[in-house]
C-alpha cells in the first residue's frame, strides 16, 4: 500500500490570515514524486497543547507526519519542545547542531534566543538547512521543518532521499469545451470501475473568454491511470467534443 502523510502547518499567522501558506503544493508534489500521499492538512495555532494533540494523533494515523514552521528564535516556536512533549521525550542541546550554529553565527550573535535554535528532542537527526544552518530534525515518524518556503524546501529536499515511498504519483488529463453538467453523470460511472483512482474535473475559463473542463485521473498504478485516461478521452468523443491531452494554456 502506498504510504500516507499529514502535514500540520503551525503557525498563528496563517490562521489570522497574515501570512498565506506557499508549502502545500510544494510538499505534495514532492511527496507524490516518491510513491507518499499526503492524505491530511492542518492549520493549528502555536498552542502547546493544541500541537501536542494533533502531532500525538496523526503520528498514529499516518506513516508520516510532517510539520512546518515555529522552529525559530522567538517565544512562540515552541514545535521542537511540542514535539519532544508527543514523543515523550526531553529536549536538550544537540552539540554539532549548536557548534554549527555558532560557527555560521559567530559567537557575538549567538545569544542565548539563537541558542534554542539547536535545541531537539533526544534521539532526534537533524534535517540539514543549506540556507540558514538552523536544522529542521526527525524523530520516530515526525519530519519537523521550517515554515520559510525557500528553507523549508531546502529541509524537504534533504530529506527527501531517506524517505520510504512506493510508487510514484501519475496522472492523465484531457480537456475539452464541454461543462461539467454535461460530463458529471459519466465521470461518476468511469469513478466507478476505479476506486482506487482519484478522479477529478476542474473548471476552467480562458483570457479570450473560452471555457471548459479538464478531467484528471490520478492515482499509484500507472496501468489503471493509463486506462482511466482511455476512458476520459472517450467520455468527450462521445459527448461529441474534441478531447485534447494534458492542461489547457490559460
Amino acid at each position: 500500500m502506498t504510504p500516507t502523510a499529514c502535514l500540520l502547518i503551525i503557525g498563528n499567522e496563517i490562521l489570522s490570515g497574515r501570512t498565506q501558506d506557499a508549502n502545500i503544493r510544494f510538499l505534495a508534489t514532492g511527496l507524490g514524486e516518491i510513491g507518499i500521499a499526503l492524505d491530511e492538512v492542518r492549520v493549528i495555532p502555536d498552542r502547546a497543547p493544541r500541537i501536542i494533540s494533533a502531532v500525538s494523533e496523526c503520528r498514529a494515523r499516518f506513516d508520516h507526519v510532517f510539520t512546518t514552521g515555529g522552529i525559530g528564535p522567538t517565544h512562540d516556536d515552541i514545535t521542537a519542545a511540542c514535539v519532544a512533549e508527543a514523543i515523550g521525550v526531553p529536549l536538550e542541546i544537540h552539540e554539532e547542531s549548536f557548534r554549527a550554529l555558532e560557527d555560521y553565527l559567530g559567537k557575538e550573535k549567538f545569544n542565548a534566543a539563537r541558542q534554542r535554535m539547536a535545541m531537539l528532542p533526544r534521539g532526534a537527526t537533524p534535517i540539514a538547512n543549506s540556507v540558514s544552518v538552523a536544522p529542521g530534525f526527525t524523530i520516530a515518524n515526525v519530519h519537523v521543518m521550517a515554515g520559510v518556503p525557500r528553507i523549508m524546501q531546502a529541509m524537504f529536499n534533504a530529506l527527501k532521499p531517506s524517505l520510504n515511498g512506493g510508487a510514484p504519483l501519475t496522472s492523465v488529463a484531457w480537456y475539452s469545451d464541454l461543462r461539467e453538467g454535461t460530463l458529471a453523470e459519466g465521470l461518476a460511472e468511469i469513478q466507478t470501475h476505479f476506486p482506487n483512482l482519484d478522479l477529478g474535473s476542474y473548471p476552467f475559463e480562458r483570457d479570450d473568454g473560452r471555457r471548459g473542463v479538464t478531467l484528471v485521473a490520478k492515482g499509484y498504478d500507472t496501468e489503471l491511470v493509463a486506462e482511466a485516461g482511455k476512458q476520459i478521452r472517450a467520455l468527450i468523443l462521445a459527448l461529441g467534443a474534441e478531447p485534447v491531452s494534458g492542461e489547457p494554456a490559460l
